[in-house]
């Protein structure tokens, strides 16, 4: 009942129905991208260089002749890699701590919190480029960078929702029937706190995806020839005035999909507000 009520709701935001239908566009073309793809994303024809768009290249070729629509195309598969890796070890590591802070409290509780005010102190994508820039170039240092400035968020909205439900009746129950903590934690708490981690890791995912685009751009995620839409913004820079489908057609790219999650996170985020669900009960 709950489930059909949150979809009827959903189906309301056209904006949030527009975004999840994108991104249902864009997982099929990560899963379907060698057929989708007209040409190879590596394949280079020094014949072809830096054609404008036309019906064998939609997107014109690049500076090695490749095919900018294919890299593109493989370049969502790596791009929602990210997002999907990053934010779930982020949202994990969030609920793990958050959890353990909000019900023991104490020195584990302090601990955990300064820990996460050293962390939110400074930007996050600042932070996470000077972690990628010790650790060198690469996808992997890009994925540790990111997860690692990106679980203090989750932490604090967790901690705060297990300190308002670990007072009520069910959880002293249950405390009181000798139920283990990790019960306790599993069984009733996370049930009760996992709404407002769902939309900030919905809307997490296109900040990721943003940010990896930034730290590519600067050279520190994967490195060429792989297709990733940060760095193909940063081979087309020093062409905008004779190419500049080179540096548009990535673009697109990342703000569309950025957007789509933007918007399905701000249309789950109306549908889990607890005062609209009570607004709209009267």
């Amino acid at each position: 009942m709950e489930r059909n009520l949150t979809f009827i709701q959903l189906k309301k935001n056209k904006l949030a129905i527009i975004g999840l239908l994108i991104i249902s566009l864009l997982v099929i073309v990560a899963v379907f991208a060698p057929v989708l793809a007209p040409h190879h994303p590596y394949e280079q024809d020094l014949d072809r260089v830096m054609m404008a768009p036309c019906s064998e290249y939609p997107f014109g070729t690049d500076d090695f002749g490749r095919c900018i629509l294919s890299r593109i195309i493989f370049g969502t598969r790596i791009s929602l890699a990210i997002g999907l890796i990053v934010t779930a070890i982020s949202a994990v590591a969030g609920i793990i701590l958050g959890m353990l802070a909000g019900f023991y409290g104490g020195v584990i509780d302090e601990v955990i919190m300064r820990i996460v005010d050293i962390f939110l102190a400074f930007p996050g994508l600042i932070l996470a480029l000077v972690i990628a820039g010790l650790l060198g170039p690469g996808m992997f240092n890009v994925l540790f960078a990111l997860a690692l400035v990106g679980w203090m968020g989750y932490a604090r909205v967790v901690r705060g929702a297990v300190l308002a439900e670990k007072e009520k009746s069910f959880v002293e129950t249950a405390m009181s029937l000798g139920a283990s903590d990790l019960y306790i934690m599993c069984r009733h708490l996370l049930p009760n706190v996992i709404a407002p981690v769902i939309v900030m890791a919905t809307l997490g995912i296109g900040h990721t995806i943003l940010a990896a685009a930034g730290l590519s751009f600067l050279g520190l995620g994967a490195q060429p020839p792989i297709p990733v839409w940060g760095s193909m913004l940063n081979d087309g820079k020093q062409y905008l005035q004779t190419a500049p489908y080179m540096t548009i057609f990535p673009g697109l790219a990342i703000m569309i999909t950025v957007l789509s999650f933007n918007f399905l996170g701000d249309g789950l985020r109306d549908i889990f507000d607890p005062r609209l669900k009570e607004k709209s009960i009267e």
